[in-house]
Parts: C-alpha cells; structure tokens; sequence
C-alpha cells in the first residue's frame, strides 16, 4: 500500500495571536558589574544608564513574540480554523434557534470540548457520532468517497474503518472546520479535504483512463464506495416541505413519527434519483443518508431503473438487485434513515468489486 498523502489546504487556518511588545521609551535600564571588593574594601558603586530612546518615527516592522491562541494543540496550528465560527461552551452564548442542537452537541462529536467546530448549517446537519461510527463499520474499504463532508462528522468515522478518505465540500469555511475536528481526532492525515462540488468531481472523474497508460498521464482512481449525505432542503425536511427556513420542533407521545414523506426531489443540489445515478457511474457501492420520512417507494425504483435491463454488470443475467435500509435511532427516536446498494448489501458481497 503506497505512502498516504498529507492533506493540503490553504488560506483558511492561519490565526495567530501576537503579544504587544511593552513600550521601553520611558524606562531606563540598571547594569550591575561583576560582584567585586576595590582595594580599598569598599563595593564598586553601580552604573545607572539611560535606556536608548525608541525612534518613533521608523515604521519598519520589528520582531515580536507570538502566542499561539488556537483550539488545537501544539504542532496542530496549520489545522486549527479557531475564529471562523463561534465555539460555544455556555448555553446562553448560543443563539434561540440552535438551542436544542447545543444541548446534543456531545452526540454530535464526543470530544466537542476539545475544541470541535461547527457552522450553522453544521449544527442540523452533521451526523451524530456513533450513527456515524455504525455507517463507518458498514463502509469499510479502501478508498471511500463523502461527496458532502459537512464539517467532518462522518469523514472522521469513515477515517478509523478506512485506508483513505476523499472529502469533498463546496463551503471553504465548512472544509477548514471538518479539517480542525480531524486533527482534534487524530485521523487528519487519512483525509483527502477536497474544495469542489461532488457532481463537477464525478463529472471529471469520468474522463480519467480506468488505468495506467504508462505515459505519465493521469489515471482514474478507484473508488470503493461513495457515501451521500446531501443537503435535506434545512430543518424543514421533516415537514416535506423545503420553504420553511426555521426549525420544526419535535411533537411528544406517538404523534412524534407522523410526518409528510420527505421526496426525493427536494435533495439539493439535484434531484435525488439523479445524483444517486452520477454515483452509481462511480462504484455500485453506494450508502445514502436520507431523512426517516423519506418516500421507500421512491428509494426502491432507484435500482430498477438501474437495473432496467435485467442483466448484471458482466452481462450474465441476475435477479433484481437488493437494497437494504437501515434506521439510525438514538435512544429511543428514529433520526435517520441508511440505505445500501451494491456490495454493501447482505448477500451482494460478490457485487463489490464487481
């Protein structure tokens, strides 16, 4: 297995906090020589100076000590995005409307007081931490692709059950911060953080040679899986509706899982079944992260149209390809729904490399 690559990102982890340097221009400095008796027993007096006086008017920056005033520990600087989002660790530091993700943020990320990072889109969307760890153990490959890495929450999980991680996001402030919560995991240098939109990547994937050709020129690198965990439309989705831009609150007693099915038409950035099929052209090994009021008719047609033909990717014939749903519960409520296709399935392991 070749030598794992450093992860290279740039602009957006340099905050450095520097000391100000005391102002000397007033103060005068004592020079005590050697302790020493004169011949005549009596001790050398002490020498008093006038400090030299600051020229003011020279501009030229001058040397100062630097403190480091980051979340990350010593040696993990070039990582650490402090300052791009607020790190709450008080409840009434946080705003109205992410209260009730505040009081779960140690689902989130178990070592959030380390110093773990999130923007607001992170603190609805990222996945909670073991959820993300059983979907990690379900993936376990070489090479697996998180087309919306967030802020790192499963990238994180998928480094500890994979050779290597390729992270994709379209947010630079979202890729600096899920590069920051790598580092406070220790896996950041098994993730690839990569700046670019998943269907542009697939797009130029698809124009790479499958192999070597010898020539020195770029080749397709093989991808086992592709994990989706699209943007749901906000905390809305549980509505079936994408227009309301606040947070629904959750309804006690049984009424709790009677929702409008959530479609896949309201997937961004593209309809569902269509992104589905741009990473179904990747690998058949696809394990795709949807609300739990999404539409299972819907998520069963994805492989019949797929597998329309009736034939398997050699060209024998096969039985109709399986998906396998899993629900995510934390405690005692659903909050999400996995769905594997491809090898990823029980009793389609033969599907993986194919």
């Amino acid at each position: 297995m070749g030598k794992r690559k450093s992860t290279v990102i740039t602009g957006l982890s340099r905050f450095l906090a520097e000391a100000t340097e005391p102002d000397a221009s007033s103060q005068s400095e004592t020079f005590a020589p050697p302790s020493s008796t004169s011949q005549s027993g009596l001790d050398s007096p002490q020498v008093t100076r006038d400090a030299p006086k600051r020229d003011t008017s020279d501009t030229r920056s001058t040397k100062k000590p630097k403190l480091w005033a980051g979340l990350l520990a010593e040696g993990l600087e070039k990582y650490d995005a402090t300052g791009l989002v607020p790190f709450y660790t008080e409840a009434h530091e946080v705003p109205e409307h992410l209260q009730k993700y505040f009081s779960q943020r140690e689902r989130y990320f178990s070592m959030y007081s380390s110093g773990c990072l999130l923007d607001e889109e992170g603190w609805y969307s990222v996945t909670p931490e073991r959820v993300a760890d059983q979907i990690a153990e379900r993936c376990r490959c070489d090479v697996i692709l998180d087309a919306f890495c967030g802020v790192g929450g499963n990238a994180i999980a998928f480094a500890r059950t994979c050779e290597r991680v390729i992270a994709l996001d379209i947010s630079p402030v979202r890729l600096a911060l899920a590069r920051h919560n790598a580092a406070i995991y220790g896996v950041q240098d098994r993730i690839e953080f990569i700046l670019a939109d998943f269907l542009s990547f697939a797009r130029a994937l698809q124009t790479l040679p499958r192999s070597e050709s010898g020539d020195g020129q770029p080749h397709r690198r093989k991808i086992d899986v592709v994990f989706l965990s699209p943007p749901w439309g906000g905390p809305s989705y549980i509505s079936g509706s994408t227009t309301r831009a606040e947070a629904l609150p959750e309804s006690e007693g049984t009424s709790e899982d009677v929702h409008a099915e959530f479609s896949l038409e309201s997937i961004r950035p593209i309809h569902g079944r269509d992104l589905f099929n741009v990473a179904r052209g990747i690998t058949k090994n696809v394990a795709y992260f949807l609300p739990r009021n999404a539409n299972l008719k819907e998520i069963s047609q994805l492989v019949a149209e797929d597998s329309s033909d009736g034939t398997a990717q050699n060209g024998s014939s096969t039985s109709t390809e399986k998906i396998e749903v899993e629900e995510e519960w934390m405690g005692s409520k659903l909050k999400a729904l996995t769905c594997y296709f491809g090898g990823l399935v029980a009793g389609q392991e033969a599907m993986f490399d194919a």
